[in-house]
């Protein structure tokens, strides 16, 4: 099989629009997390989130794209705009069969969806409703809106899978460049959820945190004290490209793609397994497919959205893996910071993983103040402070509901 690699990279996050903004303000801790000022969150029992700041989809869009696009593929093509400059492409010189775009989201385009329906309530005996608004909703259009901006020909579809979206999307990019499908996929996620609708959904499961006097300390990872996640919202974008593809046009190499694996709990529609079961399968499959052992992994950016279940199963998992001595693997929690971008979280996890081979350096989690003992006291969780740390390995984890598992190893070249 072919080796893949990451040749460029673009993000648009809670913390940053760019990924070298991005990248600073993880290592400064910084926190996302502030009231929602999209909308009035009072009747609701969370109020706040991780909206982006200082954010102007019109100095990087025109008014078409605007008028014709729902935010989550205004994001994708904000961020793709950077990752696709970042690696120097030129798709004049390139077969345009041979790029691809697998994108993932979660929601798509629910605040498309909720604008509408709120407008249609208002006015049931005359509905108007816009032209825009099928494309505007549907989930592929960010991974059909970037194909049609770059003239890209080759494979091109979106994946759902919850949380763990993003994972699948550069677990299928990885894929069809190994098998000789594709020289170059752009890969990713983007998610719009801060609307009343996905506010609404997820404070009545009570799945969000509910500390309105002290957002920025509400996402508190492995916290004995958490509560629940910090909805963020964003996208970030992975160029992938055929290892000897990027080497003949001299194009910066970040990482390697090393392996990428798959499960599925079978367990329940929105808790994980107790006992991770599926996250433990998962990495071992990802391991695998990257021939690595578990004592080759330096770093895990964890999934961990600081709900009391997930966080819990999650280090039963990476216990179980990794065993009693782990005196070599650092995990941290980067939602801590961002918040919870569903199904972009994953694309914007692999930047991180990937920056910290780079750069030598581990985000930390933030806001933890007493791990929860009911969590393997022995785990190095990376807290308050960045560590600095030659990483030759990163594995980042995602998991959604419907039980689904996503795993994605990268590695030094």
């Amino acid at each position: 099989m072919k080796r893949v690699v990451v040749t460029g990279l673009g993000a648009l996050t809670p913390i940053g629009n760019d990924v070298a903004t991005f990248w600073r303000s993880l290592l400064n801790g910084t926190s996302g997390a502030a009231p929602i000022t999209y909308f009035d969150a009072g009747p609701f029992r969370t109020h706040f989130a991780c909206e982006l700041k200082e954010f102007n989809g019109s100095t990087l869009l025109d008014k078409a794209e605007i008028r014709r696009l729902d935010p989550f593929s205004q994001y994708a093509l904000i961020s793709t705009g950077e990752a696709i400059k970042d690696a120097g492409l030129d798709f004049s010189k390139m077969d345009p069969f041979d790029t691809g775009v697998i994108w993932g989201t979660g929601e798509g385009g629910l605040a498309t969806f909720e604008d509408q329906l709120l407008e249609y309530a208002q006015n049931p005996a005359t509905p108007r409703f816009s032209p825009y608004f099928v494309p505007k909703l549907i989930a592929n259009m960010a991974s059909g809106i970037i194909s049609i901006k770059y003239g890209l020909m080759g494979i091109n579809y979106t994946t759902v899978s919850a949380c763990a979206t993003s994972n699948t999307a550069i677990m299928d990019a990885l894929n069809y460049i190994r098998w000789g499908k594709a020289k170059v996929i752009i890969t990713g996620g983007s998610e719009s959820p801060i609307t009343r609708a996905s506010i609404g959904g997820f404070s009545a499961m009570k799945a969000m945190s509910s500390r309105n006097d002290d957002p920025a300390h509400a996402s508190r990872p492995f916290d004995v004290d958490r509560d629940g996640f910090v909805m963020g919202e964003g996208a970030a974008t992975l160029v992938l490209e055929e290892y000897e593809h990027a080497k003949a046009r001299g194009a910066k190499i970040y990482a390697e793609v090393a392996g990428a694996a798959m499960t599925a709990d079978a367990y329940h529609m929105t808790t994980t397994h107790p006992e991770g079961l599926g996250a433990l399968q998962a990495m071992r499959f990802a391991l695998k497919d990257g021939e690595l052992n578990a004592s080759q992994v330096d770093y895990v950016n964890a999934h961990a959205t600081s709900t009391p279940v997930g966080d819990l199963s999650e280090t039963a998992a990476i216990e179980k893996l990794f065993g009693q001595d782990a005196s070599h693997l650092h995990i941290s929690a980067t939602k801590s910071m961002t918040g919870h971008l569903l199904g972009a979280a994953g694309a914007v996890e692999a930047i991180a993983s990937i920056m910290s081979i780079v750069d030598g350096v581990i985000p930390p989690t933030i806001n933890t103040e007493h791990i929860d003992p009911a969590i393997p006291q022995h785990l190095q969780i990376v807290l308050k402070e960045a560590l600095p740390k030659k990483v030759k390995v990163a594995m980042s984890n995602t998991f959604g509901f419907g039980g689904h598992n996503g795993i994605v190893i990268f590695k030094a070249i």
